[in-house]
């Protein structure tokens, strides 16, 4: 069918817009990125500022520290206006001292908590970035299959989740990496309260105070991350019930069975378990759907002695897991889950052979359960 004029205008509006879309998040993405590189230059300065306090603070203490006494340093008692010079002498440098400590520390929580920030920076341009390029893709697999016509709703809202477990895929690592960073930084403040702990303790016992703060308010962060990340499937139907929708779900794009054997009693792992696990079965479903040309699969969960096992089971092609990592092929699905389970405490293992099937396993200790 020949479009008309009126149809023809109405698509290039629609273009335009979509055009004017993906000009927004470039010119913010830009922005973003001019403002990233004016805070990088000023973090800059003020590492190099902090790295000069460091070698002062280690000159002037190893100065201190060598003082010879005023007297009996010699045969001759000083005059009294030697004596004085080296008394106003060794209290310069001690009233140095505690100047240089105190600024020392200042600019040691001033830059760590720029490098959290440039952090988050970079973080929000890679986000824009993803953005601009979803926008720019020219692929209507999210509306037509080119051999079979309309896709069914189904289809549709699959990968409609593809795209959004691939965002939440990126955001959860770059949230690891966010409490990392803020663990990392602790770790320095530690070192910074061990050297003050012997010369100044009302000093140090200040530096525990903020570090406590700090901890507490990173927790904080951390529990309104794994809230925000909580898929909402398992608000709803639980974590069983979240798993037996997406066995569901690829049923109805593969047409093949899903058999799910899950314990009801995984409801019982705490918030932060249960999107884990739903997160990896969630990627060793769709391994299935894109790698597998499996004829039936199995999801299991249930506990066996002193862990909780899942595992998703299928008899496609399956592939030789020792030959791909001799080549240092890099499988992002498996690095994902990997990952995740990690995070957890959980053992992560992939048994696969050519032509017998895979089997993707995580074994959760009860006690990695019990400690969140």
């Amino acid at each position: 069918m020949t479009p008309t004029p009126d149809q023809d205008a109405h698509d290039g509006r629609l273009e335009e817009l979509l055009a004017e879309a993906q000009a927004a998040v470039a010119y913010s993405a830009n922005s973003l990125r001019s403002v990233r590189e004016r805070f990088r230059e000023r973090h800059q300065a003020q590492v190099v500022r902090w790295g000069h306090l460091r070698d002062e603070l280690a000159i002037v203490d190893r100065r201190a520290a060598g003082n010879p006494a005023p007297a009996g340093a010699s045969d001759e008692s000083p005059t009294p206006d030697e004596a004085a010079a080296i008394a106003a002498e060794a209290g310069a440098d001690d009233a140095r001292l505690r100047v240089l400590r105190r600024d020392e520390a200042i600019a040691a929580r001033t830059t760590g908590a720029e490098q959290s920030a440039l952090a988050r920076l970079d973080l929000a341009i890679r986000s824009l970035e993803s953005a601009w390029l979803f926008l720019g893709r020219d692929d209507a697999s999210l509306v037509a299959d080119a051999g079979d016509g309309l896709l069914t709703a189904t289809d549709v809202q699959m990968r409609v989740v593809e795209a959004q477990e691939s965002e939440r895929t990126r955001l959860a690592r770059e949230v690891h990496d966010g409490p990392a960073q803020a663990l990392s930084n602790a770790a320095f403040q530690v070192e910074v309260i061990e050297r003050l702990l012997g010369r100044e303790p009302v000093l140090a016992a200040a530096e525990l105070r903020l570090l406590r703060e700090v901890l507490r308010r990173e927790l904080g962060d951390v529990r309104a991350f794994i809230s925000q990340l909580r898929p909402p499937i398992l608000a709803d139907l639980g974590l069983d019930g979240a798993i037996r929708s997406s066995a569901e779900q690829l049923t109805a794009i593969l047409a093949i069975p899903i058999q799910v054997e899950v314990d009801a009693a995984i409801g019982e792992l705490g918030d932060p378990i249960q999107t884990v696990v739903l997160r990896i079965v969630q990627e060793a479903l769709q391994n299935v759907r894109k790698h597998a040309a499996a004829g039936h699969a199995t999801v299991r969960a249930a506990p066996e002695g002193g862990e909780w096992v899942v595992e998703v089971e299928d008899d496609g092609r399956g592939f030789d897991v020792a030959a791909i990592a001799a080549r240092g092929r890099r499988n992002f699905g498996l690095q994902f889950m990997r990952e995740r389970a990690e995070l957890i405490g959980a053992r992560f293992e992939v048994r696969s052979r050519p032509d017998v099937g895979t089997v993707v396993r995580i074994a959760i200790p009860r006690a990695a359960e019990e400690s969140r």
